[in-house]
């Protein structure tokens, strides 16, 4: 049997010397050029088995390139390589028929793999999908090796229904993930409707999502249309899932096995022609074990998980988010600003508690309320140094959960006012000189959100803003 002929065609020789050596080590035969016209010449003849391409060559862009090879060559697998590791890269790759994309600097042992799962799948044409227009504003930014895994899925579930699930921490950008689902996929043309769970009061929680019909419950003077039917045709994007209450968790499982579902007083089902992606940064598997949590409605969204890293895990894309989040600032009117070498390193540094949207929050203060046009390292140690404000607790540790920071707060209290502590009356004694500082550790924790930090407390948010307002407690600016 004659061995698979590979076609590569890539402008840097040392990566097609690379390329040559590890798969004519396997066994195939390998052929190289540094040009497209050579590589199109080639394939033409009805030469390779499969083809692995650069994006940018001297002759010609190799993802322009791909419909003409899938026009005469249908089944001709093609593996895309880029340095220009961009989440519209990956989707322009896929949507004109590429059997993978990756990244540069790629991972020899994958891009093997790759090959040879493209060599052993079964020859049938890979269909190329509606194009998205080069001027549509990419949703994400970065390049380190967490987002460009996070681009290739993304990419591969574009021609798709698959549910999906995406976890991480607050602000690392969920809901900008699954609007790319939706925007570059099959459902674009339809309505994009997205639903925070832990907005919701629980009582109204099922007639917001499904409607209800007039006379239903009390109150409900008309017919009101819920956020299934709102969404026909698209997508359904249900944030802070983890925060469902448990009797509609068991409706939304309905809808998920049998595509139907009825309104508040409705009788007749009604046709879910939806995509549904929900996103939450609580864990599940945790709040499944706590009683909180279908487990059987967690395996139905959990079909396809995308973790968003948090940003001090891509520290690395930090400079590109920079100049992104100023560019935004520059085009809404304020004024154009940069930051020094010295400035940028310090972000870079930063834990960011508060991920992506505590960064595009101090870039735009910086831009707004600085005079200067080179931001320089003393104005960014200023504004890091008021995330919190001046004598009050500060932000929980990494890797503390809140009920050990809670425990280390009041042993801490304890250990200072052991021997002033009266006999009698303790309880209220401790509670209220703990209240305070335990209220503003928890809005730490949840980076500002009441609601998160009421559930959290065990109180009701009209009850902690009460007490919000007669301790003093000033809320940690830009948040609610």
């Amino acid at each position: 049997m004659n061995p698979s002929t590979i076609l590569i065609a890539d402008d840097d020789r040392a990566i097609r010397t690379v390329l040559n050596q590890a798969l004519g080590r396997l066994g195939y035969d390998v052929r190289t050029t540094g040009n497209a016209a050579t590589l199109w010449r080639w394939v033409a003849d009805g030469d390779g088995d499969l083809v692995i391409t650069d994006v940018v060559m001297p002759d010609e862009n190799g993802l322009d390139l791909i419909p003409r090879i899938k026009k005469i060559r249908p089944d001709l697998r093609i593996i895309v390589m880029s340095a220009q590791n961009t989440l519209m890269t990956a989707v322009k790759a896929t949507e004109r028929g590429a059997f993978e994309y990756l990244p540069k600097p790629f991972d020899l042992r994958e891009l093997v793999n790759v090959v040879q799962r493209a060599l052993s799948v079964q020859t049938s044409a890979i269909q190329p999908v509606e194009e998205v227009s080069d001027e549509e504003q990419l949703p994400l930014i970065g390049r380190s090796a967490a987002m460009q895994e996070i681009y290739r899925v993304l990419a591969r579930l574009m021609g798709t229904d698959l549910t999906v699930m995406i976890t991480g921490e607050s602000g690392t950008g969920k809901e900008l993930v699954a609007r790319a689902l939706h925007d570059f996929g099959k459902r674009r043309s339809g309505p994009f409707v997205a639903v925070n769970m832990a907005a919701i009061p629980r009582e109204l929680i099922e007639s917001e999502l499904f409607g209800h019909e007039k006379g239903a419950f009390t109150g409900a003077a008309l017919r009101s249309v819920g956020r299934f039917e709102q969404a026909q045709g698209g997508t359904l994007f249900l944030d802070e899932i983890g925060d469902m209450p448990i009797e509609a968790q068991t409706r939304l499982l309905r809808v998920l096995q049998s595509g139907e579902y009825m309104t508040v007083g409705g009788r007749q089902p009604i046709r879910a022609d939806v995509r549904i992606v929900a996103a939450t940064h609580r864990d599940l598997r945790q709040l499944i074990r706590q009683g909180l949590f279908r487990e059987d409605l967690f395996y139905r969204l959990n079909v396809v998980p995308i973790r968003l890293p948090p940003l001090r895990e891509r520290s690395e894309d930090i400079p590109a988010l920079v100049r992104h989040f100023l560019g935004i600032a520059s085009a809404e009117g304020l004024p154009t600003k940069t930051l020094d070498q010295a400035a940028m390193d310090r972000l870079r540094t930063y834990r960011w508690p508060g991920n992506v949207r505590e960064l595009e929050n101090l870039i735009r203060r910086l831009a707004a309320l600085y005079s200067q046009e080179v931001i320089g390292l003393d104005v960014v140690e200023a504004e890091l140094s008021e995330a919190v404000p001046p004598g009050e607790t500060s932000q929980v540790p990494q890797n503390e959960g809140l009920g050990a920071a809670v425990e280390r707060h009041l042993r801490d209290y304890y250990a200072a006012h052991k021997e002033t502590l009266p006999a009698a009356g303790l309880y209220d004694r401790v509670l209220r000189e703990v209240e305070r500082p335990l209220i503003l550790l928890t809005l730490a924790a949840t980076r500002g959100n009441q609601i998160r930090a009421a559930q959290l407390l065990g109180l009701n948010r009209n009850t902690l803003r009460k007490k919000i307002r007669e301790l003093d407690i000033e809320v940690m600016r830009g948040l609610r």
